[in-house]
C-alpha cells in the first residue's frame, strides 16, 4: 500500500456506503424491480454493479438477459423504491464517524466534492436529512454523464470542479467499480473497506482503511 501524498487540497467523495450506508436499501429497491421482470439476479453479477449509476446497471442487465424493456422506464421505478425506503426507513445514518472526518477537513480548509453514481435527487435527498451542504464545494452526478463508473470521467471533472490538481487530490471510494475510475483518472484512491458493500475486493486501492477515525492523522 501506498502512503497518502502530502499536502492534499481536495477530498472527493463517493457517496453510498462512504457518506450513508445506503447499499442496502438501493439492493432491495433492485431487487424488487429484477422480481417484478422476472429476473434471476445472481449475487455474483450484482456485485458488479455496485458503483455504477441505475441507467449503466440497468443498460448492462439488458445486454445480458437480453431485455425488451424501455431502461428510463426501470430506472425510475428502481428510484420510486429506493425513495419509499428512503423515506420510510427512520434508522437510516451515516456511515460512522464520516460526519466528523467531513467537519475536520472543511475546517482544515480542504475542498470536498461529492462525485456519486447516484442520481442528484438522490445526493440532495441525503444531504438535505443530514444537513450536509455547506461543507461540499461541488456534488457530480454519474447519472447526469455519458459513461458511469468505472469510466474515470466523474472523477477527472470532480478534480476540475474541486480546482485542484489531480496530485493534490484524493478519492475515497467502497466499490471496485469506483476504484477502477479513480485509477484511471490518475487520482489516489482510498478504499473504505464498509461491510455492507457486498463483495468488493477494493484489491486496486492504493490503500485500505476500515473506519475513518484512521484518515485524521494523514489528511
Amino acid at each position: 500500500m501506498k502512503n497518502i501524498p502530502k499536502n492534499i487540497r481536495c477530498v472527493i467523495f463517493d457517496m453510498d456506503g462512504v457518506i450513508i450506508d445506503s447499499e442496502e436499501i438501493h439492493k432491495k429497491a433492485y431487487y424488487e424491480t429484477f422480481v417484478s421482470l422476472g429476473l434471476d439476479v445472481s449475487d455474483e453479477l450484482y456485485k458488479t454493479l455496485t458503483g455504477s449509476s441505475t441507467i449503466n446497471a440497468f443498460q448492462r442487465l439488458s445486454t445480458h438477459f437480453n431485455l425488451d424493456a424501455d431502461l428510463e422506464e426501470l430506472v425510475l421505478d428502481k428510484r420510486r423504491r429506493y425513495t419509499g425506503y428512503f423515506e420510510n426507513d427512520p434508522h437510516l445514518h451515516l456511515v460512522t464517524e464520516v460526519e466528523a472526518l467531513i467537519r475536520y477537513l472543511h475546517a482544515k480548509g480542504i475542498t470536498l466534492v461529492l462525485a456519486s453514481s447516484s442520481a442528484m435527487e438522490n445526493i440532495d435527498r441525503v444531504f438535505d436529512r443530514f444537513k450536509l451542504h455547506s461543507y461540499f464545494s461541488a456534488k457530480i452526478s454519474g447519472a447526469d454523464l455519458k459513461a458511469s463508473k468505472p469510466h474515470p470521467e466523474i472523477f477527472e471533472k470532480a478534480a476540475l470542479l474541486g480546482n485542484t490538481p489531480k496530485e493534490q487530490c484524493v478519492v475515497i471510494e467502497d466499490s471496485d467499480n469506483g476504484i477502477k475510475a479513480a485509477n484511471d483518472a490518475g487520482i489516489f484512491v482510498i478504499g473504505y473497506a464498509n461491510v455492507l458493500s457486498e463483495g468488493q475486493t477494493l484489491e486496486n486501492a492504493d490503500t485500505v482503511i476500515d473506519h475513518f477515525s484512521q484518515l485524521k492523522e494523514f489528511l
